[in-house]
């Protein structure tokens, strides 16, 4: 149990989940009179015993098993172990668990700015800790940045609260599909020309929506635990976009090019492959990013508008290719 001190500490630190009742012994004390008083005591923690100096500081940890495995004239200050982490009140939650698993121990000294002991961090709670934390990791690869009521009931409640969390994303991109349209009948003298510019274009968004769609899987996960700047991600996704469509745009070229034996039709497709297939991956970046930035869960918007904001941008660079190419 939490004494008022870490009691009054922020929920996620550190402090506010140590426990207080822990094995304690100053360093100059024999191990037999140590042993004596745990053998008469009952502690929340016994995985360590806190180490404390003449003034009641903080001198180090010593693993439980050293206490009652050492001679009985052996004094704890020998037992102390120089590389047992500890932590301040302040740390959050997480990274003192960190610091645990990479020490390799199960318990966690707290202590305070004075050196004064807090009491420890014990398994059970470090623990909890790890398993919050993987759950929360599971979540944003989902698409759920931060952990709240409605993202933890997203499939539980009533289809109806469902639905209208949903729907309005929906309403948009039918709305912005009239965009698609419109660009098509703009173009109505080039497919009469030519009708074999129509039969790429099912393939053309399928596969850029194919590249934005895997590009926001991505960055829905990797954003919340991001470490580079958005400028930097940016650019490498913008790199991956165009050399996924150079590939792609090669082989769509030699296909389309012995198939209908039109080097510029083949041209116009690889080229807006390419170009398509780097707008692709800018926008299935930049949409959950801008949709986290304003606090919107980026699982229920960035995957529709970004396929309809995709689709009516393919078109358009697919008829403005193929018009300047076929003219």
């Amino acid at each position: 149990m939490a004494n008022s001190r870490t009691a009054a500490m922020p929920p996620d630190s550190a402090g506010r989940l140590a426990v207080a009742s822990v094995a304690t012994g100053f360093a100059g004390e024999t191990l037999a009179k140590l042993r004596g008083r745990l053998c008469g005591a009952r502690h929340e923690a016994l995985d360590l015993v806190i180490v404390l100096d003449d003034d009641g500081r903080y001198a180090g940890a010593a693993d439980l098993r050293d206490v009652m495995a050492g001679p009985a004239d052996a004094r704890l200050g020998t037992l102390v172990r120089a590389d047992w982490p500890h932590v301040s009140p302040e740390i959050d939650q997480e990274h003192a668990a960190e610091a645990a698993v990479a020490a390799g121990v199960a318990a966690l000294p707290v202590v305070d700015a004075d050196g004064k002991p807090l009491g420890c961090l014990p398994a059970v709670a470090l623990v909890a800790v790890l398993a919050r934390e993987h759950r929360e990791d599971l979540h944003r690869l989902a698409g759920i940045l931060r952990e709240g009521a409605n993202a933890r009931h997203a499939l539980e409640d009533p289809p109806l609260w469902r639905v209208s969390r949903r729907l309005p994303w929906l309403l948009v991109g039918l709305v912005l599909s009239a965009a698609a349209a419109m660009v098509m009948a703009r173009y109505e003298s080039a497919l009469n020309a030519n009708l074999a510019i129509a039969f790429f274009i099912p393939s053309l968004v399928y596969l850029t929506d194919a590249i934005g769609t895997q590009t926001e899987a991505i960055a829905v996960r990797g954003l919340a635990v991001r470490r580079s700047p958005l400028s930097r991600l940016l650019l490498n996704e913008l790199a991956t976009g165009a050399m996924i469509g150079l590939a792609l745009g090669l082989l769509a070229f030699g296909a389309v090019w012995v198939w209908f034996g039109d080097p510029k039709l083949a041209g116009g497709v690889g080229l807006s492959l390419l170009v398509a297939g780097a707008l692709a991956s800018t926008i299935g970046l930049l949409l959950p990013w801008s949709f986290a930035r304003i606090g919107v869960d980026p699982a229920f918007g960035s995957g529709p508008l970004a396929t309809i904001i995709q689709d009516v941008l393919t078109i358009l660079l697919y008829f403005m290719v193929m018009t300047t190419l076929l003219a």
